[in-house]
């Protein structure tokens, strides 16, 4: 395979142009070109054009031939060429297809895409995210057994998780798009790790230092999505962003089911805190990987392939660091009011069957501690093919020419409807298998959010995805908030009908408003 560079040069030195065409052997792995040449004096209006290729020599594995070809051709004064002559993109092109060739003596994991191993990071740190997040959900069985706790208590215990993560939602997109994904998000997997292991602590305290633990805990998971989202913006072309976002959330959705998998096991031949002791201590090995291989951009990574940082820079919005944040504006788009509005629709729901799937399943349905948390993980696995399957669909609708707004729009409008349609079901289901069926499927609908709404920040604001994501996700966390504080008072004086209506009315709401205002278009330089 060749590598070809078009280069000009000017010299005064007068040797013979024949010199210069040359065979040489290399037994470098990177072919080194001769540091200077020297050339014949040529009037004004003519210069010298190099043509170099190199092949790999069939005397060895390492060595390489180099051919240097020089000719004159005529020359436009009036485009004369600097006394320094710098050789971008035809040098970049050289060592880039040089690259293509080495790249076959790598082994695999050095081939693998760095963008992949960055979008590979933020799944496991999502996948811990919401294994420390639902293992409460199993933990609050036994732990209100043993403390007394009532159905309100429970629901204030829930909720208190969201008090923290509202609080870090703007201020961690403001953080992410000034300082950099990697420290952002690496201090809030940090930080939920500690707050994880010292719940079963702060219990045994009492209920008001369970509340501030577990609002410690929302502080630093309220980070994680802002910084994740500023990271991706950076490292992963438009042609994959769907399919990487969905990836990545599929990361929570997974962490669900280990989750929702482990902790009866866990529970029942350790005790409940040993659910919290476990958990938690996954975060510092999770931390360790990140600040060895992680970079918030790939202008900061050294190691990067000069082949894959050309396909990122040649397929993504290069942004510059961003200084101030225009309140005014980004408030004023009506786009950006969908997402708000939107985002609160759709965690209503989800966070409150994240929360309360497992006592419904333990309450309406009659199954004990670890049949409710078995039966949990389905309807989260089903969310997390159904995401990718997704991303693959918005990815590949985009590829063929539909506009990305008609893509978005689709893939929201599943995400909406779905789980709208099959939570209706369970008031007419009469088997504990059909209405597992239905979560599933309301679950498995519901992840197609992730080609929609989740992927739309970066859609419209590029430069301000980290800050944008905050904004509308406060609005998320605030449904989950209020939502969750609800169900456990609704339930104290109605049924889980009751509940299932008020998500239902919310995902219709969602759906009229997503369609009305919601663009995929940049509105946002």
């Amino acid at each position: 395979m060749s590598a070809g560079a078009l280069l000009y040069s000017f010299s005064p030195t007068p040797p013979n142009p024949s010199d210069f065409s040359k065979n040489i052997i290399l037994s470098e792995r990177r072919p080194k070109f001769p540091s200077r040449f020297h050339l014949p004096v040529l009037p004004e209006d003519r210069c010298f054009v190099f043509q170099i290729s190199a092949r790999r020599h069939s005397g060895g594995r390492g060595n390489w031939r180099l051919w240097t070809d020089i000719k004159s051709k005529p020359y436009d004064v009036s485009n004369k060429a600097p006394k320094s002559v710098k050789f971008k993109g035809s040098v970049d092109k050289a060592v880039l297809e040089e690259e293509d060739v080495l790249g076959d003596e790598l082994p695999w994991w050095k081939q693998f895409p760095k963008r992949w191993l960055i979008v590979s990071l933020c799944f496991s740190a999502f996948l811990l995210c919401n294994m420390d997040r639902v293992n409460m959900s199993i933990a609050i069985l036994p732990m209100s057994a043993e403390y007394n706790w009532n159905p309100q208590t429970v629901g204030l215990i829930q909720s208190s998780f969201f008090w923290g993560y509202l609080l870090t939602q703007i201020a961690g997109g403001i953080w992410a798009d000034t300082v950099g994904g990697k420290l952002v998000l690496g201090f809030g997997v940090i930080w939920w790790s500690v707050a994880t292991a010292l719940t079963p602590v702060a219990a045994k305290l009492g209920l008001p230092f369970l509340l501030v633990v577990r609002a410690f805990m929302g502080i630093g998971e309220g980070v994680a999505m802002p910084a994740m989202n500023n990271i991706l913006s950076k490292w992963v072309p438009v042609a994959e962003r769907s399919r990487s976002l969905a990836f990545v959330y599929s990361g929570m959705y997974l962490g669900s089911v280990t989750g929702l998998a482990f902790s009866p096991f866990l529970i029942h031949q350790f005790g409940w805190p040993s659910v919290f002791f476990s958990f938690g201590s996954l975060g510092a090995v999770w931390f360790t990987v990140w600040l060895n291989k992680a970079h918030s951009s790939p202008l900061d990574d050294p190691q990067l392939r000069p082949q894959e940082k050309k396909l990122i820079f040649a397929n993504s919005v290069n942004k510059e660091p961003v200084k101030s944040i225009p309140w005014g504006l980004i408030l004023s788009k009506a786009p950006v009011w969908a997402l708000i509005v939107s985002h609160f629709c759709h965690n209503w729901g989800t966070f409150i069957l994240l929360t309360w799937m497992p006592t419904y399943y333990h309450q309406v349905l009659k199954f004990n501690l670890t049949e409710s948390g078995l039966l949990c993980v389905l309807p989260w696995l089903t969310m997390a093919f159904s995401a990718n399957l997704g991303g693959w669909i918005a990815d590949t609708l985009v590829s063929r020419g539909l506009s990305v707004t008609t893509v978005r729009k689709i893939m929201q409008s599943v995400g909406f409807l779905g789980p709208a349609f099959f939570l209706t079901q369970l008031s007419h289901v009469d088997s504990p298998a059909m209405a597992v069926l239905c979560m599933a499927c309301s679950q498995g609908t519901d992840a197609f959010s992730q080609s929609g709404l989740y992927s739309n920040h970066q859609d419209i604001a590029p430069r301000y995805s980290g800050v944008l994501l905050g904004l509308s996700n406060t609005a998320g966390v605030l449904a989950g908030v209020f939502g969750t504080a609800a169900t456990g008072y609704i339930l104290q004086h109605g049924s889980w009908d009751d509940v299932f209506k008020v998500s239902v009315g919310l995902y219709l709401v969602g759906t009229v408003v997503w369609n009305l205002f919601s663009t995929g278009e940049k509105i946002l330089e």
